[in-house]
């Protein structure tokens, strides 16, 4: 049954595969007969219910590329407490079903072909959607600029550090720029502390290319990149955002 306020009808998905990224995210792939395809940067929602009845809902941003694929991803970060995502780290098991809906959001969406550079920036696990065009970027072997400046914790707290590593191994690679906000290795080679808006002069595509640009992560953080590329020149019309709460969970 679709749910009125989304026009969106409830589908069930099941768990094909849990791999962790980190010792507190892990991604999660379902099968889902009836997905009807998605753009990259666009989320779905996932509902619980309890046994007594009680409902609890969460939106979670898609990792997988876009496409048609019957088999979808969404990584999840640890949550203490939260409701939802401890269950889904925690408790689900390969096989178990659960019901989502999606995929949602037109606005905060990029697809191959674009005439403008592709400038993302991520705080945290805000960086999925952003995996999700850069994965989509690779697949169309899309030959456009394109950049990722990615703040984390620490080195151990980088998602898809792997995968991000292997990119610029490919033809017409993204340039992956990290920044570490609590301590560095001896060896690190990339940047250190909070985005602000000198590293953003040093890192981001200039204003000058008019570079289309994401941005995603927690409100504070999302507020305080768009605030300084404002000032750096970009037109507010070419900064796109998306962000979640304390929960980490919602929108």
């Amino acid at each position: 049954m679709a749910d009125p306020s989304t026009g969106l009808p409830w589908l069930t998905a099941t768990v094909s595969e849990l791999r962790a990224e980190t010792a507190t995210a892990k991604t999660i792939a379902f099968e889902v007969a009836d997905w009807p395809g998605h753009l990259a940067g666009q989320h779905l929602d996932i509902r619980l219910t309890a046994e007594d009845g009680y409902v609890a809902q969460r939106s979670f941003s898609l990792a997988s590329p876009a496409g048609h694929s019957a088999t979808i991803e969404i990584t999840v970060q640890q949550v203490a407490d939260g409701e939802v995502s401890p269950f889904l780290l925690e408790e689900l098991r390969l096989g178990d079903q659960i019901e989502l809906r999606g995929p949602i959001g037109g606005y905060f969406a990029w697809t191959p072909r674009s005439a403008r550079p592709l400038m993302l920036i991520a705080g945290g696990s805000g960086v999925v959607p952003l995996m999700a065009m850069l994965r989509t970027r690779r697949i169309a072997e899309d030959h456009g600029q394109a950049r990722l400046l990615y703040s984390s914790r620490s080195l151990d707290q980088i998602l898809y550090r792997t995968e991000l590593d292997q990119l610029s191994a490919t033809p017409f690679p993204p340039a992956v720029i990290h920044t570490l906000t609590r301590g560095t290795p001896p060896d690190w080679a990339g940047e250190h502390g909070r985005i602000d808006k000198p590293m953003l002069a040093r890192q981001a595509i200039a204003a000058s290319e008019e570079p289309e640009i994401f941005v995603c992560g927690p409100t504070p953080f999302v507020e305080s990149v768009a605030d300084h590329l404002l000032t750096l020149g970009h037109a507010e019309a070419r900064i796109r955002t998306e962000r979640f709460g304390p929960t980490g969970e919602a929108r």
